[in-house]
């Protein structure tokens, strides 16, 4: 049986991996990397097969994911060679910025190009993935991509044209980045650690999980939540003052920079 093949053993391959062994996924798994300790680690924690041999790696997949770095993955493409690949094959990169016009001048004209952009979260099972397809894909290859990364949490097709806009935003840095800044402040203010904790977590992932679950809209629950004259209206409109949206608009076109910066390579 061909199997899920990923080329590159880093920290989104393991996230990955934890979804899908969660998920009861049962297809064979085989991940590749130059790292021994990476592969090591891999097949103690969660049992997949481990090939050292790129090619080898790459003749097994029915699908194969390119899971390193972004300025990695020309390198990487090149290794294999288009001459390596002569049979259809679906290839998934998930690589951010790098578009599938430069990808599918790679591997020859037998592979289905597609992107992903999973959320780490994803070995909680409560991850999302953005995908995008090459012109021509097959349905049938659609649904199976959408399978693999609907183990793992929800997936949404986007436009690729919006692929970018929506890697900065939906990523779980931001919530963690809000978390461990509302836990600081906290603590400046003289709240202990623990309790710092408590009520920030409550802030952020409680809150937002009302809002997701409920039918209120969100400019009610801010009106609800920050009483005209009280504390939490104070503390809004003093953050906004400081710049709070002008500073995550310009933290958004940092990353859609740094995109762009991965896909001219």
């Amino acid at each position: 049986m061909k199997a899920t093949v990923f080329l590159g053993g880093g920290r989104i391959t393991g996230a990955l991996v934890a979804g899908l062994r969660l998920a009861g996924y049962a297809k064979p798994i085989v991940v590749h990397d130059r790292h021994a300790r990476k592969l090591n680690e891999l097949k103690r924690q969660y049992g997949v097969n481990i090939e050292e041999d790129l090619h080898r790696a790459v003749d097994s997949a029915r699908v194969l994911i390119i899971a390193v770095r972004p300025g990695s993955v020309r390198g990487l493409l090149k290794e294999i060679g288009t001459e390596k690949i002569l049979r259809p094959i679906t290839v998934v990169s998930l690589a951010a910025g790098l578009p599938l016009s430069k990808l599918r001048a790679h591997l020859g004209p037998a592979v289905r190009w597609a992107r992903a952009m999973p959320s780490p979260v994803c070995r909680s099972g409560l991850g999302l993935t953005a995908v995008a397809f090459s012109r021509g894909f097959p349905a049938a290859s659609r649904a199976e991509v959408r399978d693999l990364f609907g183990m793992v949490g929800a997936v949404l097709k986007i436009p690729e044209k919006r692929f970018d806009a929506f890697t900065v935003t939906f990523s779980s840095s931001h919530g963690y980045h809000a978390l461990a800044a509302l836990i600081s402040a906290a603590e400046k203010i003289g709240l202990d650690r623990k309790s710092a904790r408590v009520a920030a977590a409550h802030a952020l992932a409680d809150g937002i999980a009302v809002w997701r679950e409920g039918k209120s809209s969100l400019d009610e629950l801010l009106h609800e939540a920050a009483t005209p004259g009280g504390t939490a209206a104070a503390v809004m409109d003093a953050m906004n003052r400081a710049g709070y949206r002008q500073a995550t608009v310009r933290g958004l076109r940092a990353g859609m920079k740094q995109a762009a910066k991965n896909a001219r390579g």
